[in-house]
């Protein structure tokens, strides 16, 4: 975060991507500076209010606590292992410590800009309301949780382990379920199915505004599309292309998720 990479931290890189330069691996680093140089811009231009400037603050603490964590990931990965050293391989706990983290900032941003832009809906609370706010949070959380645990899928390799669906193999429930994640990603996923599928139902008892009921529609939209993919990806063995696409429906999926909950916010009154 307050110096480029070196030719050292860039050995990772090199070994899987050898046709990736220097200078493309500092493109990858220059680019947490976009969060930082627009806010600079605005808070002198006087647009930020004074809790404003105390969120941005935060945020901007955010980024910079990131970037050590990223180092911090990346350390690990330049370190001699005997079990692996012929591919560079970072903490599987490091690397969901940092996707965390980015997540984390992603939603906070994601919550500020919604909150900031959308108008708060006036839907008269009632018992419903009140549970449909608490199952949304559930969802959100559940969601989180699942993005978070494709760290240790990716870091672990977990996702080239019982290629097969439904089954895991020739068992629905195998014995070493837990041995390559400690948070599995296909439990996860059908909890988070579960409570989107839930939630969207529940929602048919209450009468709320038009966006709402978008929001929810297009939060129930992707996690079908979001099992699709995930499907795919195991059954084809996890080619990069479909994988990376799997894990952007992951972000798009926590996305509608942070949504509906900005919609459903309690209004200030």
């Amino acid at each position: 975060m307050f110096a480029p990479p070196t030719e050292t931290d860039n050995l990772v890189t090199s070994v899987l991507n050898h046709d990736m330069t220097l200078t493309e691996f500092k493109f990858i680093f220059y680019m947490e500076w976009a969060y930082i140089f627009p806010t600079v811009y605005f808070w002198k231009r006087g647009y930020f209010s004074h809790s404003m400037k105390a969120r941005v603050l935060g945020l901007c603490g955010f980024v910079v606590f990131q970037g050590l964590l990223g180092w911090y990931m990346v350390k690990s990965g330049l370190e001699e292992k005997p079990e692996s050293h012929d591919i560079p391989r970072v903490s599987q706990y490091r690397l969901a410590a940092h996707l965390g983290s980015a997540l984390l900032l992603y939603c906070s941003s994601l919550w500020t800009g919604l909150t900031l832009m959308l108008p708060a809906n006036k839907i008269p609370d009632s018992r419903n309301l009140l549970q449909l706010r608490r199952f949304a949070k559930v969802t959100g959380g559940l969601v989180f949780l699942t993005a978070l645990s494709g760290a240790f899928v990716a870091g672990l390799d977990a996702g080239l382990v019982y290629n097969s669906f439904p089954k895991m193999g020739e068992h629905w429930i195998p014995d070493d379920l837990l041995a390559f994640s400690p948070f599995d990603h296909r439990i996860l996923g059908i909890a988070s199915l579960s409570a989107i599928t839930g939630l969207y139902l529940f929602s048919r008892r209450v009468h709320l505004p038009r966006r709402v009921k978008i929001a929810i529609g297009c939060l129930t939209a992707m996690a079908y599309t979001q099992v699709a993919l995930g499907i795919s990806t195991l059954l084809l063995y996890v080619p990069t292309p479909l994988a990376a696409t799997h894990q952007s429906g992951s972000v798009a999926l926590l996305t509608f998720a942070i949504w509906v909950l900005a919609e459903l916010r309690k209004v200030v009154k």
